[in-house]
């Protein structure tokens, strides 16, 4: 048996608007309920289920691997949206993209202050160096 990642729960403030947002900003299909969750279906199957929680979330890092023309159509939503957005998960360098690999990466967050990252190569898949430009 292969192990594959099924799905994971996203806590949030807002269950609906958390999934809203991500499918929005990726470019998915709309959520879908299923008993509390909201749930995200990912290209690769993996499911994104919001769920919502009392109190303090404690923030988690969620990061997508997009092709190159994914990456430009969901940075224009970024963009466009006026999220602040960064190259690294530190969040030091503000306004700007990575190029790890040979490929891009930018770091964003959602509405209950998660990390969200779309990359379009695996980090250390090409065995180069991190290398950050302005976006």
């Amino acid at each position: 048996m292969a192990v594959q990642l099924n799905h994971t729960i996203v806590w949030s403030r807002d269950s609906k608007s958390g999934a809203r947002f991500l499918a929005g900003i990726l470019g998915l299909p709309a959520p879908r309920s299923w008993g509390p969750f909201e749930i995200v279906l990912t290209d690769n199957g993996v499911s994104v289920d919001f769920a919502e929680a009392d109190g303090e979330i404690a923030p988690q890092h969620y990061a997508f691997l997009v092709s190159e023309t994914d990456f430009d159509e969901i940075f224009g939503r970024i963009r466009d949206r006026g999220l602040d957005y960064w190259a690294d998960p530190g969040r030091s360098r503000k306004g700007e993209i990575n190029t790890r690999d040979g490929g891009r990466g930018v770091y964003f967050p959602d509405p209950s202050g998660h990390l969200l990252e779309i990359l379009t190569r695996p980090y250390g898949s090409a065995g180069g160096q991190s290398m950050v430009t302005e976006g």
